[in-house]
């Protein structure tokens, strides 16, 4: 067999690549697509579950230093379902941060889903600033009436 110089490189070719084209893999792209979905649907549930809105919602809103072992705080409580009562936990702070007194403050049921109220912490030693801790609807039974 003799070679032509033109046909010797389409067969060095045709040798090195073949001449049936390479199967596309498009399954790839699409089960990289459905991974990603499937993981930010995942991160946006867990973060809607800790961000979003939730049940009971507290806000400070003042405080007031009365004397060196009493601290009266101002709070707002929202609930969901205000016919159930609740229970937040108002805490007397320390320059420093640590806790020098708490109390456990019950929210009635009642007609309307946001209440405000004042109640009065007392402290181990003269306190400088408040936090609401929590609140939950758990409320304990000594807490309760009846």
């Amino acid at each position: 067999m003799t070679e032509t110089p033109g046909t010797a490189p389409v067969d060095r070719r045709a040798d090195r690549y073949g001449t049936t084209p390479r199967p596309t893999r498009r399954w790839i792209p699409l089960a990289l697509g459905a991974v990603v979905l499937a993981a930010g649907l995942g991160v946006a549930y867990i973060g809607f579950q800790k961000y979003g809105p939730h049940d009971i919602d507290a806000e400070q809103l003042g405080y007031t230093v009365v004397d060196d072992s009493t601290m009266s705080v101002h709070l707002k409580v929202t609930r969901k379902d205000p016919q159930h009562p609740v229970v937040c936990f108002v805490r007397a702070m320390a320059r420093d941060g640590s806790e020098l007194g708490r109390r456990e403050v019950l929210i009635e049921p009642s007609n309307s889903g946001t209440i405000e109220l004042t109640t009065t912490v007392r402290a181990s030693a003269r306190p400088v600033s408040s936090s609401i801790y929590g609140c939950s609807a758990d409320v304990p039974k000594y807490l309760r009436a009846g």
